[in-house]
């Protein structure tokens, strides 16, 4: 039974996010329907990633099985045909072993926030960007989020409709680049709690506006959500890549 890993971009401003719901449109459910016109194989397909709503991929990856054999290139076109009318592009096929498996052997998951630090309210953005009107520290913003790097207890930097039994979290790498208006926080772990990069986002807002003056230091340590920032809109978030 041959087996597909994709790599997928996508627009998650229409959906409930990536995994199946009863609520509306999910980016999952989209490509499995996808995959069964192409292939006529009702299949599941699993995600590295269970992004939010609203939240937008450049390299999710998924994988699937299917019966029949099919040509990479066939696979990419013919889903890419029948989700036209979605805001999601399949960017590579690749026939896999058949121990892959997208969500447990990935080593590396990076995430990019994107923020437009202007007086002016967003147009071309809005839905892919968060605004922030108020001028922002980067230097100190910059300064403070070294201190996430490293393993730490990210209880404070959890959701509370996170479901992870662990909040021991290690995060690899964390940049944070400046251009004109423009500000990207990369953030990069093998896994994160539910709404982490979120909240360690508002954090560094909040310590760049002046709002927070606690350190990134001690609000780890305290393990207390109340201590953290707010959770930033799910509209700058973008999964960009998975490592394995």
């Amino acid at each position: 039974m041959p087996k597909f890993k994709i790599i997928i971009e996508y627009d998650g401003t229409d959906f409930v996010g990536w995994q199946k719901q009863n609520n509306g449109p999910s980016i999952q459910e989209e490509i499995e329907k996808a995959i069964y016109r192409l292939t006529g194989d009702k299949t599941s397909l699993f995600g590295a990633g269970r992004t939010d709503a609203g939240v937008h991929a450049k390299g999710q990856v998924a994988h699937f099985d299917i019966k029949k054999k099919f040509n990479i290139d066939n696979i990419r076109d013919g889903l890419n045909q029948y989700l036209r009318p979605y805001p999601i592009g399949i960017l590579k096929a690749i026939e896999v072993d058949d121990d892959f498996n997208a969500r447990f052997l990935a080593k590396q998951r990076t995430y990019k926030y994107s923020i437009i630090n202007r007086r002016t309210p967003l147009a071309l953005d809005k839905n892919r960007s968060w605004g922030i009107f108020k001028k922002l520290d980067i230097k100190k913003m910059t300064l403070e989020s070294k201190f996430f790097l490293g393993k730490h207890n990210m209880k404070a930097f959890r959701s509370i409709d996170c479901q992870s039994k662990s909040t021991i979290k290690t995060i690899d790498e964390i940049i944070i680049q400046e251009k004109d208006e423009r500000l990207s926080i990369i953030i990069s772990a093998r896994s994160f709690l539910h709404s982490q990069v979120r909240i360690m986002v508002g954090t560094l807002v909040e310590i760049g506006k002046g709002k927070i003056k606690k350190s990134v230091k001690k609000i780890i340590k305290s393990e207390d959500r109340s201590q953290a920032g707010i959770t930033a809109p799910a509209c700058g978030l973008y999964l960009v890549k998975v490592d394995y």
